[in-house]
């Protein structure tokens, strides 16, 4: 349906509503039929590219990297074929037909996932899994499965070789499970949970002849096996397997940080804050004369921060605060019980202005950054840059944030912004720096788009 209307609005735009078919050297080029054609072929090399796999659902970008090579892939087909029987299609209307087509396949990937992932957090659509291994091991699975429904997985149950084990539901880590040991059959278990699949999490318990035991026994069931490899923030991007004779090997690549400093990121980052300091040019504007005419002090903020490799930098923004702030930020944190070994950022502060309020609501007065990332200090995606007496706080896994350049926004903005917890936030740039690609920048610049717009948990 998507390809049929993209392909369809493309010969509008390019020939409108008549069409009037192109002469070539040898034979004439029907739009409407050569339209249908592509259609069926863009459906196969979806089809080939496995673009529909069930496990690539809900989550990760692999599901649009695939359909994204599937087009390409449609349209170098195309070219080849026009020159072959040398019926040239108009270069316009392919131009239209490509982009359109795949923007639309990807838009309508991103509304099912959407709703996929809306069903998964209401407690629809999950796979009911059964974990297989120590009661530790399981515990954090299950926590981190109860925390992130878009996994697709809901724990219904823990089967340990202890033959010994048996907890109730209310003592296993509160996840509202049962612990069953070795002294239940895992055949009995499987029919009496219900589970559709198992999640090993402790291989050296089961032994190699138990797993190959186990893969037998669920083949026969029709039971789906995963095995649960303990490694912690690690994209699928950087795994893969080491198909040794007998032996598979997880083999995990690299951390990404070198990747995320090369010409790649940094002539992005330029090429782009450049053009939207021009495209934003007549705001900005208007947001520093509003700046000067509702309060006294300076346009602009300079405030010291922490850059790549610990080295500090002048970052600006637009004043959302009045004269004088920057003094009074540890009283404030205090009389709401915060410190500053946490996020420093006071839920309601009497330091910002009525134009500053508006302005850190929907990040207005963020702009001014892009001067950082066009001068290179910044990145437009990135950790947020911290000040000094944040970074003396830091520990050797905190630390790994100052690998790269520092970002407008970043992948703990886009998951709750100030909302979220100073643990997590430093988990989820470490996450980023350690797995970056471009598309995960992207994804992220996409979500930011979204959470500004919405202003959730900014303040």
């Amino acid at each position: 349906m998507v390809l049929v209307v993209a392909l369809a609005a493309a010969q509008v735009l390019r020939f409108g509503f008549t069409e009037q078919p192109e002469a070539t050297t040898v034979v004439e080029v029907n739009y409407t039929v050569l339209g249908v054609e592509i259609a069926v072929i863009w459906v196969v090399a979806l089809h080939l590219h496995r673009t529909r796999d069930s496990r690539l659902f809900g989550h990760g970008v692999e599901e649009y990297r695939r359909v994204v090579r599937a087009s390409f892939t449609v349209f170098a087909f195309v070219a080849m074929a026009s020159l072959t029987v040398q019926a040239v299609a108009s270069r316009g209307y392919l131009a239209v037909a490509l982009p359109l087509g795949t923007l639309g396949l990807l838009a309508w990937r991103y509304v099912l996932r959407a709703l996929l992932n809306r069903r998964r957090a209401s407690g629809r659509g999950l796979s009911r899994a059964l974990v297989v291994g120590s009661p530790e091991s399981a515990a954090k699975l299950g926590a981190w499965l109860k925390g992130n429904p878009s996994s697709g997985h809901e724990l219904v149950a823990v089967w340990t070789p202890r033959e010994d084990a048996h907890q109730s539901t209310a003592e296993f880590a509160g996840l509202n499970v049962p612990v069953i040991g070795a002294a239940h059959d895992l055949g009995a278990t499987l029919k009496k949970t219900g589970a559709e699949e198992v999640i090993v999490t402790d291989t050296e318990s089961l032994g190699e002849d138990g797993i190959r035991e186990l893969t037998w026994d669920l083949d026969e069931r029709g039971v789906d096996l995963l095995v649960s490899p303990n490694v912690a923030d690690v994209a699928a991007s950087r795994v893969y397997l080491d198909d040794a004779p007998g032996m598979p090997l997880l083999h995990v690549s690299h951390p990404q940080y070198a990747s995320a400093t090369r010409f790649r990121k940094c002539a992005f980052d330029r090429i782009v804050a450049m053009g939207l300091l021009l495209a934003f040019a007549p705001l900005l504007i208007i947001v520093a004369i509003g700046v000067k005419v509702s309060s006294r002090g300076r346009v602009f903020y300079r405030q010291e921060r922490i850059g790549k490799d610990g080295k500090p930098f002048a970052m600006v923004k637009f004043r959302s605060m009045g004269e004088g702030a920057d003094s009074q930020l540890q009283s404030l944190l205090a009389a709401e019980g915060k410190s500053l070994a946490e996020l420093p950022k006071c839920t309601e502060d009497p330091r910002v202005t009525k134009i500053g309020g508006f302005l850190r609501r929907y990040s207005i007065d963020e702009l001014p950054q892009l001067i950082n990332v066009a001068k290179g200090q910044m990145s437009l995606v990135g950790p947020r840059p911290q000040r000094i007496f944040e970074v003396e706080q830091y520990d050797h896994v905190a630390y790994r944030r100052l690998r790269v350049r520092p970002g407008m926004t970043g992948l703990w903005q886009v998951s709750g912004r100030s909302n979220i917890e100073y643990h997590e936030a430093i988990r989820l740039d470490v996450h980023y720096v350690e797995n970056w690609s471009m598309a995960f920048d992207l994804a992220i610049l996409w979500k930011t788009a979204r959470a500004v717009a919405a202003s959730d948990g900014a303040y």
